[in-house]
């Protein structure tokens, strides 16, 4: 009896200690944990429907590499990880440095994906009712750079708030927040870069 009575203690206390998880960091993981599926769909109707366009234009005719884009997005993951440890770091000239390279290399991004669907439609004449391949070509890289474009405009809200001036240091957990959904949109593009122009073509 005196032993229960003991583990009914410990069980109570161990109840009285636990707090529940913060929910904005839920929130986020399961936003991410949500768009993951979601693309995860989107690449495999691609994988799906790969090769089976019955005219033309097809991927290995008009799809040229996106090295350079690939390139300033993957690199401003790093940039954005640098701009939010300056933040920690209460570094507030390097912050906004490194949180505009960022804006800076997304924007190049975003910039170059541009081109190629004006050079697609324009000159290739692909378009999402060509063909299959054109169906899921631009929904599976349209999706990828709506998310880009979101976080574009919040990096660029941050941005400006802080160049007018407000304490940006008061909302870290805010740009954490931002900083995985950025981290996440580079991971997808791994997998969309690999899908539609390593795999696909």
């Amino acid at each position: 009896m005196e032993q229960e009575n003991i583990l009914s203690a410990e069980f109570l206390a161990q109840a009285q200690q636990w707090t529940a998880p913060d929910r904005g960091t839920v929130g986020i993981i399961a936003l991410i944990v949500t768009e993951s599926v979601l693309f995860l769909m989107f690449a495999a109707a691609y994988l799906v429907y790969a090769g089976k366009s019955i005219v033309g234009p097809y991927p290995q005719d008009v799809l040229q590499v996106p090295i350079v884009a690939t390139i300033c997005l993957l690199s401003s993951s790093f940039t954005i990880f640098l701009a939010e440890r300056a933040l920690k770091n209460n570094q507030l000239t390097h912050f906004k440095l490194w949180w505009a390279a960022t804006f800076v290399l997304g924007a190049e991004f975003i910039s170059a994906t541009a081109v190629e669907w004006k050079h697609l439609i324009n000159q290739d004449h692909l378009t999402i009712s060509t063909n299959l391949f054109g169906t899921t070509f631009y929904s599976l890289v349209g999706l990828h750079a709506t998310h880009v474009l979101v976080g574009l405009v919040f990096i660029a809200m941050a941005m400006v708030v802080t160049l007018i001036g407000f304490p940006i240091q008061r909302q870290l957990r805010r740009i954490k927040f931002l900083s995985w959904y950025w981290h996440f949109v580079d991971a997808v593009w791994v997998v969309v870069f690999t899908v539609v122009y390593v795999i696909g073509r």
